[in-house]
């Protein structure tokens, strides 16, 4: 123990010292998806100040789940060479290849020796990278990022437009609610038929029906 913290504050010190570290780091996330339509593989570029940056690709030759983990974990890590990025976490739910780049686990498969001995070569470019496997749930984001990829039937050399998805958080129809000029809420008249079983004076035999 140290003789001038005790235990505490030196994990304190130790976790914020790690903070300090990893805040210019950037982040690459990777995920496939392979189902009848095809294999599809999908990767997020996380820039430190938390700027996404989607890749997508889908791959048109027949092969394993594997050899498609290794080709996104790949194309990952190819785009952060491209931003010119020297510091990188690496994040996947695949467990046989994060564990198989960490030389955790024994590479038995022949086809998959190819991948790695190219990733090795990629490793070089950065002061630092890590490889860390993460559960598949908290990876939704590549996963649907591939699953889309996979949908697409493209011709050789055929590129998409970039695709941006957004969260709408209410129906499209919202939009064209206007506001009630007297005030009152738009379901005033609604509620008070209920209520009262009363109609508006100006309502027609249509707008009675409806309501």
């Amino acid at each position: 123990m140290h003789p001038e913290f005790p235990d505490e504050d030196i994990m304190t010190l130790f976790e914020e010292e790690v903070k300090d570290e990893d805040k210019n780091k950037w982040i690459v996330w990777f995920d496939d998806a392979s189902n009848a339509l095809g294999h599809g593989v999908g990767a997020v570029l996380v820039s430190p100040d938390e700027q996404y940056i989607p890749f997508m690709s889908r791959l048109g030759f027949e092969c394993t789940n594997s050899i498609a983990e290794y080709e996104v974990c790949a194309l990952g890590i190819q785009a952060a060479i491209d931003f010119k990025v020297k510091l990188l976490k690496v994040y996947g739910d695949s467990a046989l290849v994060i564990h198989q780049l960490k030389a955790e686990w024994e590479t038995k498969d022949h086809k998959l020796v190819p991948y790695q001995a190219y990733i090795r070569k990629l490793i070089g470019f950065f002061d630092d990278i890590s490889f860390h496997h993460i559960p598949r749930e908290e990876n939704q984001m590549t996963d649907a990022f591939a699953t889309v990829a996979s949908m697409f039937q493209l011709s050789p050399l055929e590129d998409l437009p970039y695709i941006e998805f957004r969260c709408r958080g209410k129906p499209t129809h919202c939009c064209l609610i206007e506001e009630e000029k007297d005030g009152k809420p738009w379901y005033f008249d609604i509620k008070r038929y209920i209520e009262d079983k009363e109609y508006l004076l100006e309502a027609s035999d249509n707008d009675k029906r409806t309501l």
